[in-house]
């Protein structure tokens, strides 16, 4: 029998979390018993070094049916797929310049979940566990044997439409458009779409886990708060049937089988955990008197990297909010930076892009490439009524990174490629009077 198919979640970010499925399936008093209750087997699953500052220290105590270590057959490569990892090794790498693309075509049916992962862009170096991958997925099957293990870092899921079910060791979480979910690197999961369709952007993390930014003069509140994050409470798949494991590890597939699931973690405790949050609950802040903040203000989740500030990866949104600020132009201004923006629009319109970039679409802007509104989104910031406004029907996103972002051939070769994407800029006039105080 499977536990309870009730949902339930635990509040909190970085918490020391403990939850059993079974009554007294946790040990009391003993961190290791002799033996364990019920006759399961004791795992740690640690996704930090053992010497980890304490702040920092990630592990959970899993407390299974069988040890992960059980599996039927020898591990076998899988040939590649559209899910790449940095640094890729084709040979024609893509031109330089700013890139948008539509929404992708629906997958064909029987379309599985690793069958509908295709990397849109890759950065870093995946063996040295810096940098990150940002996918895209369309997918239209489920396959209840089939299960997942993410070696190469963690996954950060934005569905665009239709809801995932994601089960893992730790329990089940369910994900809907406007909400992400996180899985940590190495933990074993499932997901499907409950029988429907699906479709969404995924970011692969090779760095540091993501973390809470920190909010400096912000103070003690605003933007991502911890009690928003939910963690699902211990469930598990008592299955004795032959089932699948894909591990992605080293940047390559690899399978192996086993008799039973994977997925059958009784109880555990600790704070590597896979999370769900909703992005209705973040708080955002912004100018009210004059000048235009740098989008920093939207981050939600952060990877570290080893120089302060500059971070591996960012995830940050644009969601509704009330643009107050006068005396400004309201929408981000042209700039080039050291991040590489990978952008996404889960619903609704783009300010500074109101054409061609639409729900499911995607744009890049590499580092220090130029970038910002619209021929239209400049017009239409510079003569508006500076008012207090509401940007409702609105949520994108960006993965970020401070590597530059490589394009995949998959990416490249797609039909809704904007190949005249610049040319979007190209009512940006001349304005200055010529002749003006300049030798000629």
């Amino acid at each position: 029998m499977n536990s309870t198919d009730v949902l339930a979640y635990q509040t909190g970010f970085g918490n020391d979390f403990q939850t059993e499925a079974l009554d007294d399936a946790l040990p009391q008093g003993q961190n290791s018993p002799q033996q364990c209750a019920f006759g399961l087997y004791a795992e740690q699953l640690s996704g930090s070094a053992f010497t980890a500052p304490r702040a920092s220290n990630q592990r959970s105590w899993l407390y299974r049916i069988r040890p992960s270590v059980l599996h039927t057959t020898s591990f076998e490569r899988v040939p590649p797929s559209d899910w790449l990892s940095a640094p890729q090794t084709h040979s024609a790498r893509a031109a330089l310049g700013q890139y948008r693309w539509d929404p992708i075509e629906a997958a064909a049916p029987g379309t599985t979940f690793v069958e509908g992962v295709h990397t849109m862009t890759t950065a870093g170096e995946v063996g040295a566990q810096c940098g990150m991958a940002a996918h895209v997925y369309d997918f239209n099957t489920d396959r209840a044997d089939d299960y997942l293990c993410i070696a190469d870092g963690e996954l950060l899921f934005v569905p665009q439409s239709g809801r995932l079910h994601v089960f893992t060791e730790l329990g089940r979480m369910q994900v809907l458009p406007g909400e992400i979910a996180v899985v940590p690197r190495g933990m074993t999961f499932r997901v499907d779409g409950g029988g429907q369709p699906a479709r969404g952007y995924l970011a692969e993390n090779y760095g540091e886990p993501l973390s809470l930014p920190e909010r400096g003069p912000i103070g003690a509140n605003c933007l991502a708060n911890p009690r928003d994050f939910l963690t699902p409470v211990a469930a598990f798949e008592d299955k004795e049937s032959p089932c699948r494991v894909l591990y992605k590890w080293g940047g390559e597939f690899h399978v192996t089988e086993i008799d039973h699931s994977p997925l059958d973690v009784v109880a555990w405790h600790g704070n590597y955990v896979p999370y769900v949050y909703d992005l209705s609950t973040f708080s955002p802040v912004g100018a009210i008197g004059f000048d235009h903040p740098d989008p920093s203000i939207f981050t939600v989740l952060t990877s570290q990297s080893e120089q302060a500030g500059t971070a591996n990866m960012d995830f940050v949104i644009f969601p509704p909010r009330w643009m107050v600020a006068e005396h400004t132009f309201r929408p981000p201004w042209y700039h080039r930076n050291i991040m590489s923006e990978f952008m996404g629009l889960i619903t609704g319109q783009y300010d500074a892009k109101e054409q061609g970039f639409v729900p499911g679409g995607m744009s890049l802007h590499n580092q220090m490439l130029p970038h910002g509104p619209d021929a239209l989104g400049f017009q239409k910031a510079s003569e508006a009524e500076l008012k207090p406004v509401k940007l409702a029907d609105t949520l994108a996103f960006m993965f970020e990174t401070r590597f530059a972002q490589e394009i995949s051939p998959y990416a490249m070769t797609l039909p809704g490629l904007q190949s005249d994407y610049r040319r979007c800029w190209d009512g940006l006039e001349r304005r200055f009077p010529r002749g003006t105080g300049a030798e000629s």
